[in-house]
């Protein structure tokens, strides 16, 4: 096949003056939005269209495309800063929009939805319980008082506990960098085997095995998929051809203990090469609104479902939607744009926001 059939090498695709990676974020975290609105009124994961036909969700999907675009930038961006840089980017581009989100969601949509008197609500262990237990061990189930209390989910920041997972495999690409392993290509393949085997074996033991430990060895291969593109980015080719045969290789193997493995690689694969190639199409947004999106979109549609919950799924969407975009630019403009301000004097470099990764 020639070059021109098989596609650019990942280094080549790199090289080029533009990519997808902000137009894809933000499709991925509306994505999340989109799936949630079936969940956030029925309570039930069942209910959302892709599950019947794939086994995960369409926010699932979304999700895995998030670790594959992380475990991709990230490791660019350890290989190209050093260990120093490395830990001051990574978190102050996490933490500062997450810190923030969670203070309003407890601050102020709280005392809003809450049942309880504002002097009540305020003094409530409940409260400090949930802003403490999302900052410092990303917990996702954890209510507020009197708020959400007739929906069928009552946590009010349903997203956060994927961050666990990105801020690991952070911890593990500082690790694997500081130790050398980055420069060793094959480390990168190493540790995609090693977890492709581990979720194979679980999958061939038990056909429907607890879903924590599929997920902790789901997201960190998706993420070691990216990582591994990047550092074998001069012999990767890529291709719609091959993301496409990928994909559905994997679907063929739907009904086997191979499909949830194949399906992970090929579909990170497939997302890498929606970000670096097709860039012909590439539309830069003027603004970074992804992570917000991601942050903001479980609370905002619970508090509509809270509000009309006699509503349908699809008739809350386009204001969750619209409401949710608004408060993630106000998350962009005011909190997340400032701290990359502040992270490239820090750095005492430009920061290039093409090579940025927000966090799912």
């Amino acid at each position: 096949m020639t070059k021109e059939l098989s596609g650019p090498t990942v280094a080549e695709a790199m090289a080029q003056d533009a990519n997808n990676f902000t137009l894809v974020r933000l499709g991925l975290a509306l994505a999340v939005v989109l799936s949630h609105a079936f969940s956030v009124t029925s309570g039930s994961l069942i209910d959302e269209p892709l599950t019947a036909s794939t086994g995960f969700t369409l926010g699932e999907h979304a999700v895995n495309g998030f670790f594959a675009i992380s475990g991709f930038l990230v490791t660019m961006s350890f290989d190209r800063r050093g260990w120093r840089d490395y830990v001051i980017a990574r978190t102050l581009r996490i933490a500062p929009g997450l810190i923030v989100a969670v203070l309003a969601v407890g601050l102020v949509l709280g005392p809003l939805m809450s049942r309880l008197p504002l002097g009540e609500y305020l003094a409530s262990a409940e409260l400090w319980r949930f802003i403490t237990a999302t900052l410092t061990t990303f917990k996702s189930n954890t209510v507020l008082p009197g708020v959400f209390e007739a929906n069928p989910f009552r946590f009010p920041m349903g997203t956060v506990w994927t961050l666990k997972y990105e801020v690991l495999c952070y911890a593990g690409v500082l690790v694997a960098g500081l130790a050398g392993l980055l420069r060793w290509r094959m480390a990168g393949l190493v540790l995609v085997a090693a977890l492709a085997l581990g979720l194979l074996g679980l999958d061939a033991l038990n056909p429907e095995p607890p879903k924590g430990i599929e997920t902790a060895l789901r997201l960190p291969l998706i993420f070691a998929c990216g990582a591994a593109l990047y550092l074998w980015r001069d012999s990767v080719r890529l291709s719609l051809f091959a993301a496409f045969l990928a994909v559905m290789g994997a679907m063929f193997l739907k009904e086997t203990f191979l499909y949830k493995t194949a399906l992970f690689m090929a579909s990170s694969y497939a997302i890498l090469w929606l970000c670096l190639v097709p860039v012909r199409y590439a539309v830069e947004p003027g603004a970074d609104l992804s992570y917000g999106t991601y942050l903001y979109g479980w609370p905002v549609q619970q508090a509509l479902h809270a509000l009309f919950p006699t509503a349908a799924a699809l008739t809350l969407l386009a204001p969750s939607l619209a409401i949710t975009l608004g408060v993630a630019a106000l998350s962009w403009f005011g909190i997340e744009k400032p701290a990359l301000r502040l992270k490239a004097r820090a750095l005492g470099l430009r920061t290039l926001k093409t090579i940025e990764p927000a966090g799912p």
